[in-house]
């Protein structure tokens, strides 16, 4: 195949969900609603936390975060899915393609970080109750979110600077709605050993080791809640973390389901269909879980519609 550097490519092409005329105006409205919901659902969470001093707290504090992280993921993607759709072009410069992959890893990530750091901040809630405030004081949290921003911007950095130096063949189309970082390597024509070594060291050590910790938090919770004798105890203290128990479910749930799923099927359009889970409907179901299942945030929601 006839080779060219990198710096000659100056486009790729997104082949997305379907390439059906008749499906194009359904998966348009489809997603606009989709991501109107998300956008609006996490801004009110975050507006209300904002604006109740009651909720001015760690894990709030956390859950601010998350929601402005989740509006920035799924932006970093279905605008210009849409965009695309509504022009009928496919066409994604190679400045941007390479953008929006690290701006995806990067939100990725930090979603990732700061659901391990909600769980540690339960942990310590139940666990440690009486020493709470005295160890999730403002400049620790501060310095846990400074923490997830600098692990999500090296890895994502890396990965874009390596695919940088990648020299790319005459096929640039992307079966999918977006630039994905294995998608693109899967394209290049020189040598992508270390590209993928690094995909798999990254996820070893920031996916497993995060999933890890989390795990242990919960084992420590359900310990210390099992050890409360009355039954009303036992729920108040699980309620506390059952919205966040129910979105790290959710986001790993669908993050393994998806790389399981292009394992077995092998076919990188069906695995571009089941990614929506996690980019899209993930997201979009956050704030959903935590406005339904949390009674601070629920009348704090009350309150900014009041």
């Amino acid at each position: 195949m006839e080779q060219r550097n990198q710096s000659r490519v100056s486009q790729f092409i997104l082949l997305g969900l379907s390439e059906v005329g008749e499906l194009q105006p359904l998966l348009f409205w489809l997603f606009l609603s989709m991501y109107l919901i998300t956008f609006s659902g996490n801004l009110l969470i975050i507006l209300a936390i904002v604006m109740d001093s009651h909720l001015h707290t760690p894990m709030y504090f956390f859950l601010s975060n998350l929601s402005f992280v989740d509006i920035c993921f799924t932006s970093t993607t279905i605008p210009k899915m849409l965009l695309n759709i509504q022009t009928q072009s496919k066409v994604i410069t190679y400045e941007g393609c390479l953008s929006q992959m690290y701006f995806f890893m990067l939100f990725g990530g930090l979603d990732n970080f700061l659901l391990t750091v909600m769980a540690y901040d339960r942990f310590v809630a139940i666990c440690h109750p009486l020493y709470y405030m005295v160890i999730m004081n403002p400049k620790f949290c501060g310095i846990l979110l400074l923490a997830c921003w600098l692990l999500s911007v090296m890895d994502s950095l890396l990965h874009d600077l390596m695919v940088f130096q990648l020299s790319f063949c005459t096929q640039l189309e992307i079966p999918h709605f977006f630039c994905e970082l294995k998608q693109m390597i899967q394209l290049a024509c020189s040598d992508t050993f270390l590209n993928n070594l690094a995909i798999y060291l990254a996820s070893g050590l920031l996916g497993v080791l995060p999933l890890i910790g989390i795990l242990f938090s919960y084992s420590r919770i359900v310990a210390s809640i099992l050890k409360i004798s009355s039954s009303g105890g036992k729920y108040k203290a699980f309620s506390t973390c059952g919205s966040h128990l129910s979105v790290v479910s959710l986001f790993y749930g669908t993050g393994f389901g998806v790389y399981l799923s292009s394992a077995a099927l092998q076919n990188s359009r069906a695995s571009a269909i089941a990614s929506v889970m996690y980019t899209v409907v993930t997201p979009m179901l956050n704030p959903f879980i935590y406005g339904l299942r949390n009674r601070d945030l629920k009348q704090a929601l009350r309150k900014l519609f009041s």
